[in-house]
């Protein structure tokens, strides 16, 4: 895949920060294998003192806060770990499903190697509001807010309430495709459908933080162009 340049995806930025929309299938760090490229890497071909602040899942589009000093990188950390910073997700859901500020408050164990599951016993402390945004006729615009961050949190709360993200395979989500929802849809001979989207639609969609001065700060990353197709044919052929 083209990777855009670094320049054409900050959101916002300034001496002690900038702010990405990262794409999907770009990982967050760089991978054991060296393959590929990173958004750290990335990050300091641009700013050489460049340091991510936290992470998102590879195949995860949306905005990502990196520091431009050490400084910068304590304070905003130290924000993350104290839970003081709001992030806000969007992620399309399989089926109909009225979350009016659930909240999910189930331990993750992380097993290592990508895979984590729900432990009581072992698992360490989890919490995430759920609320629908808007529901279609066989799918939900869900808004997702982790109030931890845990390794695929709200990948796996959403699992546990029987509303899997589209395409997320590992949690049972399904593809999204033109013919289940497109009447007389036809696939040209000899060619096999491809889903809508390629990834599990879930992207990261704003962070509100404080600034090294205190003064409180919103950033919102626009959804990608997978993730905006998506909801453009829900909005066309699944519509209630």
């Amino acid at each position: 895949m083209r990777i855009p340049q670094f320049k054409d995806l900050i959101l916002f930025e300034n001496d002690e920060l900038i702010t990405v929309n990262k794409p999907a299938f770009v990982s967050t760090l760089d991978e054991r294998s060296g393959e590929g490229p990173s958004m750290l890497r990335l990050a300091k071909a641009y700013h050489a003192e460049a340091q991510i602040c936290h992470r998102l899942d590879k195949e995860t589009s949306g905005i990502l806060l990196i520091a431009k000093h050490p400084a910068a990188y304590r304070h905003f950390s130290m924000q993350f770990e104290h839970r003081e910073i709001d992030k806000v997700y969007h992620a399309v859901l399989d089926g109909i499903h009225d979350f009016k500020d659930l909240r999910i408050n189930l331990p993750i164990q992380n097993l290592g190697k990508g895979h984590v599951k729900i432990s009581r016993r072992d698992g360490k402390n989890a919490e995430t509001i759920f609320n629908t945004l808007r529901v279609y006729r066989h799918y939900t615009l869900a808004e997702c807010r982790p109030l931890t961050g845990r390794m695929h949190q709200i990948r796996i709360h959403l699992a546990t309430q029987h509303a899997a993200i589209c395409n997320d395979e590992q949690y049972g989500g399904k593809p999204v495709y033109l013919s289940n929802l497109k009447r007389n849809y036809r696939i040209a001979k000899g060619e096999e459908e491809q889903p809508i989207i390629r990834r599990f639609a879930l992207h990261a969609y704003s962070l509100r933080f404080r600034l090294l001065n205190n003064e409180p700060k919103t950033v919102t990353a626009p959804y990608p162009r997978d993730f905006a197709a998506l909801l453009k044919i829900l909005d066309k052929f699944d519509s209630v």
